[in-house]
Formats: C-alpha cells, structure tokens, sequence
C-alpha cells in the first residue's frame, strides 16, 4: 500500500509515470525532479521491503530493477536528502544489488561514509545497516559490536526529528546483539 501512495504522487507530478516505471524503470525515472525525491525514496523503500518480504514470489523479485531506479534517480537528485537517508537505504541495497559492479561491501561501506558525514553521525540506521548487512556477511565480530556500540551511544534526544527513528534502530541494535552469538560463527 505504501508503495502505492507514493507511486500515486509520483503519477500525479507526472503523468502516466508509473506506466512508464512499468515498463522502462531507467527511461522512465529521468522525468522525475528533485522535488520527487522524497516520493522516489518512498517508492523504492516500500518496494524494497515487499521484496524482502517476498523473496519466494517470482512477481516481487521481477521488481528489484524498478527499486534500483527510483532510488539510484533519488540520489542522483540530492543525495543530502533527509540528512543522507537514501545512503542509509543504500548501504543494506548494495549486497543484494542486481548489477552492480565491483565488490558489494565496498559500495556499501561508501554509502555508509556518505550518510554518516550528511548525518553528522547523529542518525544510528547507517551503523546499523553496515553491521548488519556487511560485518555480519564478512563474519566480523568486532566491526559489528563496534558499529551496534556507536549505533546505541547516539543520543536520542539531541534531535526531536530523528528521536523516533533513533529508538527503533536503538532497539534493533540491541536485538541483533543479543543473538550476536547465533550471527557469528566463532
């Protein structure tokens, strides 16, 4: 449904772009402008999700090139956005990226650079994205508890805007350490 909202925005600032998405994601995202970024970002992440959910449903998997899309468009718009979110997004993106080239973990550790200096390292999602998606995939103990630990020493209150979404990634942070010992194969 999420995805459908923001696919219904986009339709509306362009119309017939979700047809066009449909059929030629690459051609069709070149309409968008940087004002559709939040609506591209929103579109890629409810997407990206379903598929995640669904990775046992041919139809969902066949949408990863429309993910890629709208937010490879959505950063090449303003990568700044939301205090570097659409870097966050990629760092978790870039290991199960389709076609991209070069090793996955250092394209995702340069996302997590990015969205750490556009944060100000105040945002605890790209930590623990990285640990998540890359130290536990390269069976890195010590990055991983490092990144959690960084991750859960953000103070929530610093930034009223961000305090929700720091608490969620906080409590994610703490659910993955406990279960540090079934992550990790030592």
């Amino acid at each position: 449904r999420a995805s459908g909202y923001a696919m219904r925005g986009l339709d509306v600032a362009h119309p017939r772009m979700t047809a066009g998405l449909q059929a030629e994601p690459k051609l069709a995202v070149q309409m968008a402008s940087k004002e559709d970024v939040p609506l591209l970002y929103w579109s890629a992440a409810a997407t990206g999700a379903w598929i995640g959910l669904s990775k046992d449903n041919p139809a969902a998997v066949a949408r990863q090139p429309l993910v890629e899309a709208l937010i490879d468009r959505a950063l090449e718009l303003d990568e700044s956005w939301d205090d570097g979110t659409i870097h966050s997004f990629l760092i978790s993106y870039e290991m199960v990226r389709v076609n991209g080239s070069g090793d996955p973990a250092a394209r995702a550790r340069t996302h997590f650079d990015r969205a750490i200096a556009l944060s100000h390292g105040q945002q605890a999602a790209p930590y623990v994205a990285l640990a998540e998606a890359v130290a536990v995939s390269k069976q890195d103990r010590a990055e991983f508890e490092s990144l959690l630990g960084k991750a859960l020493a953000i103070d929530v209150d610093a930034d009223p805007e961000r305090r929700l979404a720091n608490i969620v990634m906080q409590r994610r942070a703490r659910w993955l350490l406990s279960r540090t010992d079934q992550l990790f194969a030592e």
